[in-house]
């Protein structure tokens, strides 16, 4: 195996983290580095998942509610009724 060596920058607080965290699984930064870019290759997919917020209407609306101070609480005589409401769909 032709070995090289790649250099990256990263926050010192985060690097100390993650070595410590792979430290408490065995693992050095060289070894994790290498098993996601093996994976990387073998599913040619980024290993982590990779989003945006993406807000829909519902979520829109609701943040509206509370900016403009809507009052959104509810009362419940029992556990089952709540439960009903939460399972309520459109």
């Amino acid at each position: 195996m032709n070995i090289t060596n790649v250099t990256l920058k990263m926050d010192k607080a985060l690097k100390e983290q993650l070595e410590s965290l792979l430290s408490d699984l065995g693992l050095d930064m060289s070894t994790y580095f290498t098993h996601a870019a093996k994976q990387t290759v073998r599913e040619h997919a980024i290993p982590i998942e990779v989003t945006t917020d993406v807000l829909n209407a519902e979520t829109i609306k609701a943040m509206k509610d509370v900016i403009e101070g809507k009052d959104l609480s509810r009362e419940y005589s029992s556990f089952s009724k709540m439960m009903q409401d939460l399972d309520v769909k459109d």
